[in-house]
């Protein structure tokens, strides 16, 4: 694959390269960089639209518990944690790719062979090795090890090569060591190497990587106290709207949701209506169905414990009689989003 390989070979080899879900994909709007999710067959137009830079294409890698690449974003434009990320998989026989984002940052990409490998194993793969590059605040995609019941179509990351930004330099492949853009996209992304599950398990297995999430989980449980109703704060929101903090509000109220026990289905058309009480200030707008979807998401994917009372989304609302009002949070609010980068 080269320059010379015609058009349909290039949309058809990145297609391959860059897939995942076949039902729905993200876009954005070029001018605004607003996000949108796009309910619709992934089609090799939609391949040939974002390499022309007419409509950009962000992919859901993770289908049902399998990914064929792992994505880590890094939200800077300093190039020492990409770096260091690719010279540590390195020693782990792992081939990492690094992708100038399309604003300040950078993505490492790893593929997999064939249908790809479970998304656990790769996430917490990717996890030990920024842990071990002292670099936890970088984001893995798919940011989830499986789609379930409360979880339909995951998050989407930016796919690389959109046209318009290629042009200037931008969601083009770099090399490790000087962060230069390669000549030849396409003769660089034909020499990229694969790996499969039996390497991740060796990883796992020689350096005892083991799943923290159940630990974390249950420790959060039991350690805070349990309540069965919802707290002042959240009444307060729900009959009167909000002006601002609109997203982590939403959060916020479908995590009280979720602890409460009410069903996900039910909590989404809750804040639907919610929504329309908001009064947004500064010239902005309601919140989306779209973003309330994916905060109602993001709430019930996990049984979060922390009530954000020292959040601005919250404080206003806070009651000093709530009997959680002295509790310590130390649970910061986990706001779902495509990727920004």
């Amino acid at each position: 694959m080269d320059r010379k390989s015609s058009t349909a070979e290039k949309v058809r080899f990145f297609g391959d390269l860059f897939c995942g879900l076949k039902d729905v994909y993200g876009t954005y709007d070029v001018e605004t960089g607003r996000n949108m999710q796009v309910k619709e067959a992934v089609t090799q137009q939609v391949f040939y639209s974002h390499l022309m830079g007419r409509k950009p294409y962000a992919v859901y890698l993770l289908k049902q518990e399998t990914t064929k690449a792992i994505a880590v974003d890094f939200d800077s434009k300093e190039i020492e944690a990409p770096k260091s990320f690719v010279e540590q998989a390195a020693e782990y026989q792992i081939p990492a790719y690094v992708e100038r984002s399309k604003s300040k940052g950078y993505h490492v990409w790893i593929f997999g062979k064939g249908e790809g490998f479970p998304a656990k194993k790769g996430r917490l793969v990717a996890r030990f090795i920024l842990d071990q590059i002292d670099a936890p605040l970088a984001e893995i995609f798919p940011k989830h090890d499986r789609l379930g019941k409360y979880l339909e179509y995951g998050n989407c990351i930016n796919a690389p090569l959109f046209g318009k930004w290629v042009l200037e330099g931008r969601t083009v492949f770099v090399d490790s060591d000087f962060f230069r853009a390669h000549n030849d996209q396409w003769q660089f992304l034909s020499s990229i190497k694969k790996i499969d599950e039996p390497l991740l398990d060796e990883i796992i297995e020689v350096n005892a990587i083991e799943d923290e999430t159940v630990q974390k989980e249950e420790s959060i449980l039991s350690d805070k106290p349990r309540h069965t109703a919802l707290p002042p704060c959240a009444i307060r929101m729900l009959e009167n709207g909000v002006s601002s903090n609109q997203r982590v509000s939403c959060f916020r109220l479908a995590v009280h949701f979720n602890r409460v026990g009410v069903p996900y289905d039910i909590a989404l058309s809750a804040l639907r209506k919610w929504a329309l009480k908001n009064t947004p200030i500064h010239g902005k707008t309601r919140i989306t169905n779209y973003e309330i979807e994916k905060q109602t998401l993001s709430a019930y994917e996990k049984p979060y414990s922390g009530y954000g009372c020292n959040t601005e989304a919250v404080k206003p609302f806070c009651d000093p009689a709530c009997p959680v009002h002295s509790v310590k949070d130390g649970e910061k609010a986990s706001i779902v989003c495509t990727d920004k980068t």
